[in-house]
């Protein structure tokens, strides 16, 4: 069984998708409709930059759906590979259970770059710059991380962000709690404490606004069931009624990104073959969390070639 996986924020760079779209015009109608729906020039900001105006979240987010969204419409339309036909579910990490929904057939392209676009505002003004922080636990499991969380609270949000693989999870919450948690971190059996380079604390309580902002999106949105089930960040289960997922993605704003154990739990389900759309992070997780599976991370038209030869 496969899962064709769709990465997350951090994932983005400048000059993302300027190949794809040089070699493929069915690349470059997916970048062409995004920028549509949005009223914005998002793919010269992807290929030009500045890096800083990409780093956003408001474009970072959509821009990377777009991305992982087009690598998949060259698969289906030059390759001949369906995603229907070949995948037996699909996933995304944070933003990108947008993308796995859109590339599931339960969200159109258009209806998903604004949703993303109005999540990055939502998620920035949520937190006032400088209130909040993240920091990824490296050499830490979810147990040691929430022991760390717990310990440096005091009183204040710190939680687990992202279970992201055996090695690697994420704190979030207020700045002071953070910066307490990183000196703790060695204290508690965990190799090191990095805080991010992000301007506001994802994946916490301190979304709530970010949240009912998403709830009133969502409440509009038409959503159809996927093609395929979707293993969802919040319960790492599949799920496929289109009522169940507009409640999920409301709460995976606040709620912890279970990404090992969803790719643990399509493992249980049978998955051996993980496919990686529009990026090179998840393949690596997955490899570390399911060391037997087979993690291929398809960005380029020689990985889309190489793909297409393989299935």
């Amino acid at each position: 069984m496969r899962a064709f996986i769709f990465p997350g924020q951090g994932s983005q760079s400048v000059g993302m998708g300027a190949a794809l779209a040089a070699a493929s015009p069915h690349a470059r109608e997916v970048f062409q409709e995004v920028d549509e729906a949005l009223g914005q020039h998002l793919f010269r900001l992807m290929t030009e930059g500045p890096d800083a105006d990409l780093l956003l979240t408001e474009n970072a987010q959509p821009a990377i759906m777009a991305n992982a969204i087009a690598t998949l419409r060259v698969l289906e339309r030059e390759g001949g590979i369906r995603l229907a036909d070949k995948a037996d579910f699909v996933a995304g990490h944070s933003l990108g259970e947008y993308t796995a929904l859109c590339a599931a057939g339960a969200l159109n392209l258009s209806t998903t770059a604004r949703l993303l676009k109005l999540r990055g505002q939502a998620m920035q003004a949520a937190v006032p710059v400088g209130e909040g922080a993240m920091a990824a636990l490296l050499g830490a499991d979810l147990a040691k991380a929430q022991a760390l969380a717990e310990a440096a609270a005091e009183g204040e949000v710190c939680t687990v962000a992202n279970d992201n693989d055996p090695s690697q999870v994420v704190i979030s919450g207020a700045k002071a709690a953070i910066e307490r948690a990183v000196p703790l971190a060695k204290d508690m059996g965990i190799k090191r404490a990095v805080v991010l380079p992000v301007s506001a604390p994802f994946h916490c309580p301190m979304m709530q606004p970010a949240a009912d902002a998403m709830a009133a999106a969502l409440a509009d949105v038409a959503l159809s069931a996927p093609v395929v089930p979707v293993y969802a960040n919040v319960t790492a289960a599949p799920v496929a009624d289109p009522e169940t997922i507009r409640t999920l993605l409301v709460e995976q704003v606040t709620g912890m990104v279970r990404w090992r154990e969803s790719v643990l739990a399509m493992q249980d389900a049978g998955v051996g073959d993980f496919v990686e759309l529009g990026g090179k992070v998840l393949g690596a997780m997955v490899k570390r969390i399911a060391p037997d599976a087979t993690a291929t991370s398809v960005v380029t038209m020689a990985d889309i070639e190489a793909l297409v030869g393989r299935l």
